[in-house]
């Protein structure tokens, strides 16, 4: 087991915390590294090594900072099968999901590779007569990232670190102490091999406590977020209310609508993949099926047919299609959550639950799991599980689909499977939910498009990813030029000082 330290100023140090927090393989059970809670005065030192490397990182040209972009991101092609198995393992994904993981780190990057163009303002000559004006997109300072254990590369190495730094910024990492090695070792490449400045990367490990110090610290200009809904209100309140630009990405319960014109094959095929996929855990899950009650017997029997035949097993096992959830409690989180539908009344046409695995018994494993006739007074399909459940809600038509899925409080995804033009548009006019899918089970836009989630989904003005994430990025600097010629010298300045013209 191998106790891990903290990054500040691209150095690893040893932490003065008595307190250490385990990372296990989720396939195994077995505790394979320690990581610091991180001291207050730690976390400062992270702040404090970010904002001394702010002025020459902001200052460096985009075209220097651009080239070190490119240069990054072909190292973590290089490394893309080393991180996808070390992501396996501290997580639970899949190989082929873990390899995901990194690709949409990947992704971004190559988005903030573009930031010569993407960064670029507006202007105009005369504007009024001999007054020219042009804004610029200008770096805001130190950032604060903090991390879910879900994505451990992909959010915070794709959805914050690369258009964070591209536009100027520097960066302090809260990583997920459950899954930080993934992240951690990253960093360790960012600054070996990418040969980055100094503090324009920071990393900490540390509990809630020592994290609210990110939300209050005045040299933190911006907070980017990912996690739960509770966390992420306080998390936007106390920052926003300490002046800080904010971006909190929280949970979600994402429904589909199958008609019963849909492909059934293939929209039971794309359901299995974005409801088992990553076990589950993930905000674009697919957890909730709003289905024609024509064509629900079918759907719900091919769907456990199909279910039935994934592998359960080990994360790292090539042959695995559905790898263990993240640690015990939340498996046991998961068990309840089932036991909770069972309870209320929902039908159990498939439990995943006592799933054990030959060579891995104390792995955190949780198998396919089907709860029909789910109805809307029942929690279980209007809360987040974060595992591999589905929750199956009959309906009569499109109408009450939709307005039992737009009842959810939550907004981040919706889909519909259909053949209809009519419905499909009648769809995206009229549902709330934020990314939208046609016949496509994980709506998740490229990284040049917002990660755009609505309602209790998001918290904020300005998404990740996209143009939306530069601009968070980056802040406003308008410039009014004037320059006096042997006329305008001698004239008096008026109260607006060529602002306001008229005839």
């Amino acid at each position: 087991m191998e106790r891990k330290k903290f990054c500040v100023n691209g150095e690893w140090r040893e932490s003065k915390t008595d307190k250490y927090m385990p990372v296990t393989d989720s396939s195994t059970g077995e505790v394979i590294a320690e990581v610091p809670c991180c001291t207050p005065e730690e976390v400062n030192d992270a702040i404090t090594a970010a904002q001394d490397a702010f002025p020459a990182w902001s200052q460096m040209s985009i075209a220097k900072r651009t080239q070190l972009m490119f240069n990054w991101r072909n190292i973590l092609v290089a490394h893309l099968d080393e991180l996808s198995v070390l992501c396996a393992k501290e997580l639970g994904k899949n190989l082929e999901e873990a390899k995901g993981d990194i690709l949409k780190a990947i992704e971004p990057t190559e988005l903030a590779t573009a930031i010569p163009a993407t960064i670029q303002g507006d202007g105009a000559m005369q504007v009024t007569t001999g007054f020219d004006t042009v804004t610029y997109r200008m770096p805001l300072g130190v950032c604060a990232g903090i991390v879910p254990f879900n994505f451990p590369a992909m959010i915070p190495w794709g959805w914050m670190v690369p258009l964070c730094i591209a536009t100027g910024n520097t960066i302090v990492l809260k990583a997920a102490s459950m899954t930080p090695l993934t992240s951690m070792r990253i960093l360790e490449l960012f600054y070996t091999e990418g040969h980055f400045p100094k503090g324009v990367v920071n990393l900490v490990t540390c509990s809630r406590n020592e994290a609210d110090i990110l939300l209050t610290d005045p040299r933190i200009k911006a907070v980017t977020f990912v996690g739960t809904t509770a966390v992420g209100k306080r998390i936007y309140s106390a920052a926003a209310a300490n002046g800080k630009r904010v971006q909190a990405q929280t949970e979600a319960k994402n429904h589909a609508l199958v008609l019963e014109d849909c492909d059934l094959e293939s929209s039971v095929n794309a359901i299995i993949n974005s409801t088992y996929g990553c076990a589950g855990m993930r905000c674009m899950a697919l957890p909730v099926v709003c289905v024609q009650e024509s064509i629900a017997d079918d759907f719900v029997a091919l769907l456990k047919k199909k279910a039935e035949t994934m592998k359960v097993g080990c994360a790292y096992d090539p042959e695995t299609t559905l790898g263990p959830v993240v640690s015990a409690k939340h498996q046991q989180s998961i068990c309840d959550w089932i036991q909770k539908g069972v309870d209320e009344g929902a039908e159990l046409v498939l439990d995943g639950r006592n799933v054990k695995v030959p060579g891995f018994e104390n792995g955190f494993f949780v198998g396919p799991t089907i709860l029909d006739k789910v109805t809307p007074e029942m929690t279980v399909g209007d809360r987040e599980i974060f595992g591999p459940v589905t929750c199956v809600k009959r309906v009569k038509d499109f109408d009450e689909g939709l307005k039992i899925m737009n009842a959810n409080p939550f907004a981040n995804g919706s889909v519909i499977f259909t053949q209809s033009g009519y419905y499909a548009r009648q769809f995206q006019l009229l549902t709330d939910g934020g990314m939208v899918g046609i016949n496509v089970g994980i709506p998740v836009p490229s990284a040049y498009f917002p990660f755009s989630g609505n309602k209790e989904s998001f918290f904020g003005d300005l998404h990740v990813l996209g143009k939306d994430g530069v601009k968070f990025f980056t802040r406003a600097k308008t410039v009014t030029t004037h320059w006096y010629d042997e006329h305008s010298k001698h004239q008096s300045v008026g109260t607006w000082e060529g602002s306001v013209e008229r005839d």
